[in-house]
């Protein structure tokens, strides 16, 4: 549809924080939407004489950003929250593994409603979830968490995970929860090419991704890159979380996890990988010099004690860096949005270290660096004319960021703000703090009756 024909939305008298290559902010401004673009962004009035307006909002007291990208996540886990609360990474999977190995379509849907519910309602428009765990008969996964996204309206990354090292084999999952290696390719290329969309607006893209070193042979890694390449999707993974991987992959392979992502074709400007804790500089040269991307998780980091990713560090050498969730079993609250707040503070840990992040710097790992990582940096990611129009209205005249001044800083520093209105291509899916495109209450009572219904079946064995 042509800008002059679109339906226009127009947003004014609000502060606005671009996050454009410069960094343009306007105290006072306007955004104006046509169709699921953003037509104009500027300082004072909108234009006048724009015809077929079909709403103007008011935004006094209001900060608009770009919309949030979620880069890492798996939603299946948010029906199993708040277990295993006190153990490491490699001792969390070996007591939930047993759990999530029993979870069907029914289940996945529901969590999948609940993950994207909450990080909806805090300002994310671009969702993202890492789905690895396939049980036999479990139904359609993928076409689950796919089927949820739409109907939430949020613009959607699945990366379609895969596992094939089983306890058998040395790896961490139970010997069922796997698939072979010809099924897991199998099935992955299926799913891209049954779902995945590569149109400036998509509103959903799928990822190859291969779980992690522990439970993936080295023959699914090399395989994976080279069916993502010939299928033209991105590759994503996690990397370096803990000491434990590091040493699992140099007894292993003889090498860490970096040269051993090298070996297999997993280093590339068409990569990420999740976490990446435990870097040392020829690492981050390495990230640097492919392009490699890096969802950063402070607080799944934090929960399960992995250690403090060198992100000050990765932004320094220009390596792509983005914000993720991760899985609600090792990060409850489920919301990206304190993310921001999370990652400033979790890296100014240490002596002399104040500087380490600032608010816009956070602001920015939490918009453009997650369009980055997405591959999506010409499309979302910044409030720029001709970009699709995803974006967030928070409001900061309320008690908790009244006082503080600068806008950006409220929203990062302070409490997580309420959400006035959050488009997504251009439509409305949360108004005054609640969503439009669901039922909330139906969406956590459903999410509660899976949980208890799989916490039934794990219990009777």
């Amino acid at each position: 549809m042509a800008a002059s024909a679109a339906a226009r939305t127009i947003i004014e008298n609000c502060a606005i924080a671009t996050v454009d290559a410069n960094d343009t902010e306007y105290a006072s401004g306007y955004v104006v939407v046509a169709g699921n673009r953003i037509e104009s962004v500027g300082a004072g009035k909108a234009p006048e004489g724009l015809d077929n307006v079909v709403r103007r909002i008011d935004g006094t007291g209001h900060l608009v950003t770009p919309g949030l990208v979620n880069t890492h996540h798996h939603f299946y886990q948010w029906i199993t929250r708040g277990l295993a609360t006190d153990h490491n990474l490699f001792n969390w999977l070996v007591a939930l593994y047993p759990t999530w190995a029993r979870i069907d379509e029914a289940m996945v849907k529901a969590a999948a409603q609940g993950s994207l519910a909450m990080m909806a309602r805090g300002g994310v428009t671009t969702a993202m979830d890492h789905h690895y765990v396939f049980p036999k008969g479990s139904g359609d996964l993928s076409g689950a968490v796919i089927g949820a996204a739409s109907d939430m309206g949020v613009r959607f990354t699945l990366a379609r995970g895969s596992m094939d090292r089983s306890e058998k084999d040395g790896g961490l999952p139970p010997d069922f929860a796997v698939e072979t290696l010809e099924g897991a390719l199998a099935a992955t290329e299926e799913t891209v090419k049954k779902h995945h969309d590569a149109s400036f607006d998509a509103m959903t893209q799928v990822a190859v991704a291969p779980c992690s070193p522990f439970s993936v042979s080295t023959e699914l890694m090399k395989q994976g890159a080279e069916l993502a390449r010939r299928l033209g999707v991105r590759l994503h993974t996690h990397g370096s979380e803990t000491v434990e991987e590091e040493q699992f992959c140099k007894e292993l392979f003889g090498m860490g996890p970096t040269d051993y992502f090298e070996s297999t074709g997993w280093l590339g400007s068409d990569v990420w990988m999740a976490h990446c804790v435990h870097m040392n500089d020829s690492d981050i040269a390495a990230f640097a010099r492919t392009g490699t991307g890096v969802a950063h998780c402070p607080s799944s980091n934090a929960r399960l004690a992995a250690g403090i990713a060198r992100v000050p560090d990765m932004l320094a050498a220009g390596v792509p860096v983005g914000l993720g969730v991760d899985g609600t079993a090792s990060n409850e609250s489920g919301e990206l949005h304190t993310e921001l707040r999370n990652a400033l503070l979790i890296n100014r840990l240490g002596a002399h270290r104040e500087a380490a992040l600032n608010a816009r710097q956070a602001l920015r790992l939490g918009t453009y660096g997650g369009a980055q990582v997405l591959g999506r940096a010409d499309q979302i990611g910044s409030l720029e004319a001709g970009k699709l129009a995803d974006l967030v209205m928070w409001k900061i005249d309320g008690i908790g960021h009244s006082t503080i001044a600068d806008p950006v800083t409220a929203i990062v520093f302070g409490a997580a703000a309420p959400v006035t209105l959050s488009l997504v291509n251009g439509k409305p899916v949360v108004e005054d703090n609640h969503l439009i495109t669901v039922d909330e209450d139906a969406v956590a009572r459903d999410a509660r009756a899976e949980a208890q219904r799989l916490a039934r079946i794990v219990a009777q064995g």
